[in-house]
This record gives structure tokens, C-alpha cells and sequence, in this order.
């Protein structure tokens, strides 16, 4: 998850915290052993698991912060930039274009990477399950959670990952992946839609 602590750190200049695989949120029971998770097979309820990418926390960000949504955009247009000044004539302005383009391009990737890899959990695979009462996720051996639905803001979706946002102003990143190849990602995309309410 992200929980944007999930890393629990700000990034982008502290606009958003990172995404994690899993995190505890106020109002959540953490390590609780009073916590009963869901019936394996119960109705309305899903099981997932997944070991946590680099690319999960950039989908997430991307979803939840403007500079990470626009940056590859404004690269883009730095490189046509620099194109036309090189073919207009003058060169030093039209290389220091494509140098800044190509750092644009590369900022999201690094800094994600970077952040994911410094995280001391963020690899660390991670289960979970959903019911029409909460979410509950597990960091193997770090950390457990959950999370009523009623205290979940919203939620958003790309074309392979869930974002959710917490109370914290963090985010669970949950991708497809997770699911498996049955229909758990429509079954948890019902339940969102259902306790949460529709996408932003």
C-alpha cells in the first residue's frame, strides 16, 4: 500500500506521502490479536497478495500528484523544444533543452526508486483481504492494519492499480496483480464503489 506513509514520508516536496505495501492509519487496529480476519470464501469477500514493485508507488503518485501526473508531459515538450530550436540553428540552447528534457523524464522513475528502496518495508511482500466490513492488509513480519471503509476518503484507479486514500493523507496502492487471475479485481472494485463510494 502506499500508506503516502505508506512510506509514511513526503514526497514531491512533502505534496503526498509515499506509497507502501502496507501501513497502520489512525483509527486502524494495528497488531491487534483481537482482529478477525475475514472467512476465507466468505460473500463479498476477497482475498490478495503480492510482493510490492518500484512501479506501484509511481502509479500511485502519479494518480495522487499533479507534478508526477504532468512531468512526463512538460519533458515531452522540452524535447519538441529543443527539435526545433536544433533545426532553426542555434545549439547551445536547443542541446540545454534536451538535457532538461531528459532529466524531466528520468525524475519520477529515479526519485520513486530511490524513495522505494530506502523504505524499510517497502518490498516486503504483502497480504490482504476485504469485506463489506474493512480492508485488512499484512506487511510479512513488520506490520498489520485495518482499515473501516467509512474511514476511507476515496479511491482511484489506473489501468493496473487500485489507489486509496487514508485518512492521513497517504495512499494504499493495491495492484491488479494482486488479485490473481480470478475475479477478485472486480469483486474489490465492488466493494470500493459500494462502502467507499464511485472513483474520483
Amino acid at each position: 500500500m502506499t500508506g503516502e506513509r505508506a512510506e509514511d514520508v513526503p514526497v514531491g516536496g512533502g505534496a503526498a506521502a509515499e506509497p507502501t505495501g502496507a501501513g497502520t492509519a489512525e483509527g486502524v487496529a494495528a497488531d491487534d490479536p483481537t482482529a478477525m480476519p475475514a472467512a476465507a470464501g466468505a460473500t463479498g469477500s476477497v482475498d490478495f497478495a503480492w510482493t510490492p514493485h518500484p512501479s506501484d508507488w509511481r502509479a500511485a503518485l502519479r494518480t495522487a500528484v499533479p507534478l508526477y501526473r504532468w512531468v512526463p508531459w512538460f519533458a515531452a515538450a522540452f524535447a519538441v523544444f529543443g527539435v526545433v530550436v536544433l533545426v532553426i540553428g542555434p545549439t547551445v540552447p536547443g542541446v540545454v533543452a534536451l538535457v532538461l528534457a531528459a532529466l524531466m523524464a528520468a525524475m519520477v522513475p529515479v526519485t520513486t526508486w530511490v524513495s522505494f528502496h530506502n523504505h524499510p518495508i517497502a518490498a516486503k511482500a504483502v497480504t490482504g483481504s476485504a469485506d463489506g466490513h474493512s480492508l485488512r492488509m499484512a506487511v510479512s513480519g513488520a506490520a498489520r492494519s485495518e482499515v473501516d471503509w467509512a474511514r476511507l476518503p476515496g479511491w482511484s484507479e489506473t489501468g493496473r492499480t487500485f489507489v486509496l486514500r487514508t485518512p492521513e493523507s497517504g495512499m494504499y496502492a493495491v495492484p491488479h496483480r494482486a488479485f490473481g487471475s480470478g475475479d477478485g479485481v472486480e469483486k474489490f472494485r465492488a466493494l470500493l464503489a459500494e462502502h467507499v463510494g464511485p472513483a474520483a
